[in-house]
């Protein structure tokens, strides 16, 4: 049975979230975050150089994908990508827990994968993250969000402006917020 909560318990949050990261998760995202600009600094064609900052970091990035530099990557030991993918200029990659993108797949301008998320059914709202898999040659439009626990299935079109909070079946066509189901491929 759920208790029925008055107010979320901040003071409780500050103090477990620290714990929810291992101390090497904290190393990593430091050394991210004084690192990272060699990373969104670089030239917009320098896609190579890109990907090799975030293999050394322990992405696991296919061959010609491209990413480009003002791409947002929180933690890029939780990211695969595959072949000849594309992540667009603006696009949040929030991957608390891991995302991968797969072959041939293309996530536009600002769109944004978040596999974050909080317990708001627990006053201390703990961390309650979740993977999101985006299929082979799928296509997430300008503007998309895919929440956390997604999977899209191969040859998915998310529409632009789109709220994907549920998984997608190959070959279909979602829109709207919530998205739901629109075409088919």
């Amino acid at each position: 049975m759920s208790q029925k909560i008055d107010r979320f318990d901040i003071a409780a949050n500050r103090r477990i979230v620290p714990r929810q990261y291992t101390r090497r998760d904290r190393v990593r995202l430091l050394l991210w975050a004084l690192l990272g600009p060699l990373f969104w600094a670089s030239p917009r064609h320098l896609y190579g150089w890109r990907n090799q900052i975030l293999r050394i970091f322990g992405a696991r990035i296919g061959r010609s994908v491209r990413i480009y530099p003002s791409a947002r990557i929180f933690a890029p030991w939780n990211l695969e990508i595959g072949d000849e993918a594309s992540v667009a200029w603006g696009v949040t990659l929030y991957n608390l827990a891991p995302i991968s993108i797969g072959a041939r797949s293309i996530v536009s301008q600002n769109a944004h994968l978040c596999s974050g998320d909080h317990d708001f059914r627990q006053s201390h709202f703990p961390f309650k993250n979740r993977p999101i898999a985006v299929g082979e040659d799928c296509w997430i439009c300008a503007d998309a969000f895919i929440g956390p626990g997604v999977t899209l299935g191969r040859l998915v079109v998310v529409a632009a402006r789109a709220a994907v909070v549920k998984s997608v079946p190959d070959r279909k066509i979602v829109g709207g917020n919530p998205a739901s189901i629109i075409g088919e491929r």
